[in-house]
């Protein structure tokens, strides 16, 4: 996968960050526990937080299934980054701490091709639709950005037609199931697209097709570093948040 941060990529965007937010005196350390949907975010977000707090930021990319078990087992760490509902659930359960549910960023849905082949025309809704319906086959997952794909389909009324030639691809990004040749034409989130080599990315949804998947971040019930993680929540949800977001194809939820 192709490296979102460089060195002088993270100082540039340090240079416009403030601080704006009480941080704990002495360094320490959390973790954070993030998905395929938000990592590229938190790549960027990490970093940049420990050059400007002197506090050190360990980022652990998760699959949903192992992070839901580690959350429910309550192995040790101090931030989960999860779909909004998710950490509604784990909050009602316990497992996160109530009143520090933080909604920081969103990505749209993107459309991949393998590297090199021919680019679809998906400038418009009818130019889009018709991409769909002659392509040999479509890839997108059963969450998230899936989710919102499997709805653009239903929309357009051509869910039915494309069912034969729709394989749901789920616990990868779908631009590697492109760049494999398994399916022709994939949709998730762009920042999940990008980064995937031997894939290219077409753009975004038509805008009268576009949504975005959302995420927030909360602490876990078992963190034995809460003061240093709502600092870093109160970070990644304020104004100086946004550049690096925006870094990794991603926006700020606000």
């Amino acid at each position: 996968m192709r490296n979102w941060s460089t060195a002088a990529g993270i100082a540039g965007a340090l240079g416009l960050l403030t601080v704006s937010f009480a941080v704990p005196a002495l360094a320490g350390e959390i973790t954070v526990l993030a998905g395929m949907g938000v990592i590229s975010g938190m790549s960027d977000l990490a970093p940049a937080y420990e050059k400007l707090t002197g506090h050190s930021i360990i980022v652990r990319f998760e699959q949903a299934a192992a992070m839901n078990q580690k959350i429910n087992s309550g192995a040790q760490a101090d931030i989960a980054a999860l779909q909004p509902e998710q950490v509604d659930n784990f909050i009602q359960q316990g497992k996160m701490v109530a009143g520090t549910k933080t909604n920081f960023a969103a990505a749209g849905v993107g459309v991949a091709v393998k590297a090199g082949a021919s680019r679809p025309d998906i400038s418009t809704v009818e130019a889009f639709k018709a991409s769909m319906i002659n392509a040999k086959s479509i890839g997108y997952s059963q969450g998230g950005s899936g989710i919102i794909a499997a709805k653009v389909m239903e929309k357009l009324g051509i869910a039915d037609q494309l069912k034969t030639k729709t394989k749901f691809i789920n616990g990868l990004p779908v631009a590697e199931a492109v760049a494999k040749g398994e399916v022709e034409i994939g949709l998730q989130q762009i920042n999940v697209i990008i980064p995937v080599e031997g894939a290219d990315y077409i753009g975004p949804l038509p805008k009268e097709l576009q949504d975005t998947v959302r995420f927030a971040a909360a602490i876990l019930a078992v963190s034995k570093q809460k003061e240093l993680a709502q600092a870093f929540l109160n970070f990644i949800a304020s104004a100086d948040a946004g550049p690096l977001l925006r870094r990794s194809a991603m926006e700020p939820w606000h």
